[in-house]
């Protein structure tokens, strides 16, 4: 004679046990923890730590300073549509706008081109065909661009980036 006194848990799926259940055996957490554990981490907390709740900084810190960057700071720009006769949405029955690649040619051509041209049908270009005439932007120097660059309003946020 054997006796099995392995014990065993065993979930029972009768109709029997679709009554009250006690839910106080199985607590059922918050994906980011118990109450008691907010609580014990809201009174731990350092005050002078910063918490930046998934915000993106709008600046970078250099030498023990924060310094923000005024183009890092959201704006919204919305527009007066008072008057308009357009709607608030594009329709899904728009046919597909396809463009090419913008490239540093066609950049070329739509910036420095037609003053080139326009120069070159006025004659006011040199024998090794510079400007005689240059522009504001045609008289700078290397060092100079590269400061205009790094001004406040270009694209290159990052002080810490190496040209």
């Amino acid at each position: 004679m054997s006796l099995n006194l392995i014990l065993k848990r065993l979930i029972s799926t009768t109709p029997i046990s679709y009554g009250k259940k006690n839910f106080r055996k199985f607590p059922l957490y918050n994906k980011r923890g118990t109450r008691i554990f907010k609580k014990t981490q809201a009174e731990n907390r350092d005050p002078d730590f910063f918490y930046d709740l998934g915000v993106k900084p709008v600046g970078y810190e250099q030498d023990g300073k924060y310094v923000i960057v005024p183009e890092k700071i959201p704006e919204l720009i919305v527009p007066n549509l008072e008057g308009c006769k357009l709607k608030p949405y594009v329709s899904y029955r728009t046919p597909d706008v396809v463009q090419s690649e913008f490239t540093a040619e066609d950049l070329f051509n739509v910036v420095y081109a037609p003053k080139i041209i326009k120069d070159f049908n006025e004659g006011k270009l040199d024998d090794n065909g510079n400007p005689l005439e240059p522009s504001s932007e045609e008289k700078l120097t290397a060092e100079e661009a590269k400061i205009k660059a790094r001004q406040t309003g270009s694209d290159l946020f990052s002080e810490t980036r190496s040209v």
